[in-house]
């Protein structure tokens, strides 16, 4: 009978290990795809800033803006 008590906490402690590699498990997904969307949105931005870039061109070009003072 004193077994009982000990096997009982040794059951919840599995569970409880098998919960923490599940959710260790989905912590490393969550980063791989946070990782992802993080690079997308830098490559997104970079497009922005060139898109900028050749419409400032485009306008200095067609007189409807300034020229950079250099």
């Amino acid at each position: 009978m004193s077994d009982d008590p000990e096997n009982l906490v040794l059951r919840y402690l599995r569970r409880i290990d098998e919960k923490v590699d599940r959710l260790t498990e989905d912590v490393s997904d969550l980063k791989k795809r946070m990782t992802g969307v993080e690079e997308a949105l830098a490559g997104q931005s970079r497009r922005l800033d060139r898109v900028g870039d050749r419409l400032d061109r485009i306008e200095r070009r067609l007189d409807l803006a300034d020229a950079p003072a250099e």
